[in-house]
């Protein structure tokens, strides 16, 4: 059996990224040789719109371009993609870069002026924190070659 691995959607094609698009990432699809992908998408389950208004994490806020805090929503996502990782046993997952829920290591700085500054994204943080390694999509080949499968 294959370890389950969380996924952003995004990464997959699914159009759930903000603007309504996605972000597919062509080598997602060298993971599934390796493992059972479970694609999620922390800020749907929190229950925002695609297309829904661009959010960026300012300290421990998240705020939308147009002023709204959005905060509770990633942190519904979040939860929510907790526990679909812990219902699936998964350990690991690969998420989109400077995202406010997925990001992983660098994040936007919530000035929406384009600049980047360290930190995390609310859902990975929290998976973080749980147990959940998390690597930004960026970090594929790491993953693989942790895992001897490159």
């Amino acid at each position: 059996m294959r370890e389950k691995l969380l996924v952003s959607a995004c990464l997959l094609g699914e159009n759930c990224k903000y603007s309504g698009g996605n972000n597919y990432c062509p080598d997602v699809e060298r993971l599934q040789e390796r493992f059972e992908i479970v694609p999620v998408c922390p800020e749907q389950l929190g229950g925002l719109p695609t297309p829904r208004t661009p959010s960026e994490r300012a300290g421990g806020r998240v705020l939308a371009r147009d002023g709204r805090d959005v905060t509770e929503a990633f942190r519904r996502g979040a939860e929510k993609t907790l526990d679909i990782a812990r219902a699936e046993g998964a350990v690991r997952a690969v998420f989109q870069v400077r995202s406010p829920s997925c990001g992983c290591g660098i994040i936007y700085d919530g000035t929406f002026s384009g600049a980047l500054v360290p930190g995390m994204g609310v859902t990975a943080e929290l998976l973080e924190k749980n147990g959940v390694r998390v690597y930004e999509s960026t970090r594929i080949d790491a993953l693989l070659d942790a895992e001897g499968a490159v």
